[in-house]
């Protein structure tokens, strides 16, 4: 189970994350490169559709809010302080001094939600990493610092009179020395197999020889001959390795009867020089690997047609984010993710029976990660949410704010994407649900949708009606929060109806749906069978443990 909050990712986090409350964070923030971001949404057959809507403006402007939330940040004493004081000496007052302003406030609350046991994991582009990399010293302590991780991010390319980026930073910071580590492995390469386990036993097993004694005399059984050799007149005492032991049964008896044990197994290697000392046989097939270093180039980014990709602007690959969660967190843990965008924190950490928080400005991310949860999960996934509106009177107030959030989250009501604001002319589409009733179709049939926040009346629906002659659209929806009068129902009525191309079922044409209606469960008429595909969104893979789950339900 998990929480997803839809706001800015402060004030949740002032106002709902207590002190020490959480095990791991990985932010992967808007890197300052003066990019506007979209999400697109792909057809079937991978070619853009024609609509995008816009998710986040990553630029950030030096103005009279970014200059106070500075002042606030710098009128505490301390070391946050003084390296903002410093940059803001360096930068002046520009749009690099508003994004670190605002990175400022949140690391310094996301330092407090920690666990001391906790750590926090900053996901950057060279945009701004050297700058972030010093506020991230002052804020969790450069003591604190553990590694730097390079991730490569996309293959080679040629870059104009300098080296191709082709990598991210990922700094790995915690709390505090006593911090959660679960040491994570690479397989090994056939080079370093033909490199270091260069014997083979008959089967094909390969292993190689490695000690069986350690430097250092030692009293008692460490220290006294085995078949005849004496350790202690070389300097050395016997080291049985206990992992091969445990994993042999060998688990009672002296230092000598376990030697004698190992020799038994076969699993002891004899020189041929009479004054030489027997190593053990370590198998590679019983290694766990090679210790994962800080450079990661075996995650490659998702390609456009890659089933995991949903189309987010910034997705990362969710094996990325299995490792972080694996290395720094425990089954149980609590994993937060304060700009988690399309969810692929939360789903890794559902995944790996992590609790989970995520935060989100946009109503689009949080209608994404709902969706994709329960594409990938099922229905039964318990997900918590704060922050969207649970009245109609929450609805009218979003509105009121934020006319795009407030059609974000209604269209999120009957399952629809948003279109792309249109600059100038409105063309009267807020959304879009796209299914396909005849396989053999060329195109998906369209609903089309329309979001009133204000007062509505008869010309509402008469417009609607003729966006969708033009757009040669099977349903027009009218989502509003005030109730349809008579002669909106009327005009509705006439529209007649939309009928199904293989079982001729009927649809009203064009529907009247409130806010009100939409909350309490009315949804709207459209062919939902089987031979009626949804493609509006495109559908993320259901987990393993769900399709087993299914397959046992059918047994």
């Amino acid at each position: 189970m998990g929480t997803l909050y839809y706001g800015d990712n402060l004030d949740i986090l002032k106002r709902y994350l207590k002190d020490e409350s959480v095990d791991l964070v990985y932010l992967d923030p808007p890197f300052n490169s003066a990019q506007n971001y979209n999400a697109f949404f792909h057809e079937k057959d991978g070619t853009d559709a024609a609509s995008q809507i816009h998710a986040f403006e990553d630029t950030w402007h030096w103005d009279i809010e970014t200059k106070k939330a500075y002042d606030a940040v710098t009128e505490q004493p301390g070391r946050v302080s003084d390296v903002m004081q410093a940059f803001f000496q360096f930068l002046g007052g520009n749009d690099m001094m508003a994004y670190l302003t605002m990175m400022s406030s949140r690391l310094v609350e996301l330092r407090r939600v920690l666990k001391p046991t906790g750590s926090l994991y900053l996901h950057c582009d060279p945009t701004a990493s050297h700058y972030l990399k010093l506020l991230c010293d002052a804020i969790l302590h450069k003591d604190n610092f553990r590694s730097e991780i390079i991730w490569k991010r996309t293959s080679a390319h040629s870059g104009a009179r300098r080296f191709g980026p082709v990598s991210d930073s990922i700094f790995f910071y915690s709390r505090s020395d006593d911090y959660i580590w679960n040491e994570q492995f690479m397989p090994f390469s056939e080079q370093y197999l033909n490199e270091f386990y260069t014997h083979r036993d008959p089967n094909g097993r390969r292993w190689r020889r490695s000690d069986l004694t350690g430097a250092g005399t030692r009293k008692g059984e460490s220290g006294m001959p085995w078949k005849g050799i004496d350790v202690t007149a070389k300097g050395r005492h016997w080291a049985v390795p206990g992992d091969a032991c445990e994993r042999l049964g060998i688990n009672a008896g002296t230092v000598q009867e376990k030697l004698d044990a190992l020799d038994k197994a076969g699993r002891i290697h004899w020189p041929q020089k009479e004054d030489g000392v027997p190593m053990f046989k370590r198998y590679a097939d019983e290694q766990p690997g090679v210790p994962l270093q800080s450079v990661w180039d075996d995650i490659p980014p998702l390609h456009n047609l890659s089933a995991e990709r949903l189309g987010y602007p910034t997705q990362k690959p969710v094996t990325l984010l299995e490792r972080i969660i694996q290395a720094s967190s425990n089954p149980g843990d609590v994993v937060l993710d304060p700009f988690c965008g399309c969810g692929t924190t939360i789903d890794a950490a559902e995944k790996l029976g992590r609790k989970w928080i995520g935060i989100d400005i946009t109503q689009l991310a949080i209608t994404l990660i709902k969706k994709r949860l329960r594409d990938t999960y099922g229905n039964k996934i318990k997900i918590e949410t704060h922050g969207e509106p649970v009245t109609p009177a929450d609805a009218a107030k979003l509105a009121d704010e934020d006319k795009y959030q407030f059609q974000w989250w209604a269209l999120g009501l009957v399952g629809a994407r948003p279109e792309e604001p249109k600059k100038g002319a409105d063309h009267g589409i807020d959304g879009k649900i796209l299914f396909r009733d005849d396989p053999k179709a060329a195109k998906p049939e369209q609903i089309i949708i329309q979001v009133k926040g204000g007062k509505t009346g008869v010309k509402d629906v008469r417009d609607l009606r003729g966006v969708l002659d033009r757009e040669k659209a099977a349903i027009g929806i009218l989502i509003s929060l005030q109730p349809a009068t008579g002669p909106m129902e009327t005009e509705a009525a006439s529209a007649g109806f939309y009928e199904h191309k293989t079982n001729k079922q009927k649809f009203p044409r064009l529907q009247l749906r409130t806010v009100k209606e939409l909350m309490e469960g009315k949804g709207i008429e459209r062919p939902t069978t089987v031979a009626a595909t949804d493609e509006t969104f495109k559908k993320a893979p259901e987990s393993k443990k769900k399709q087993h789950e299914q397959k046992a339900l059918e047994l």
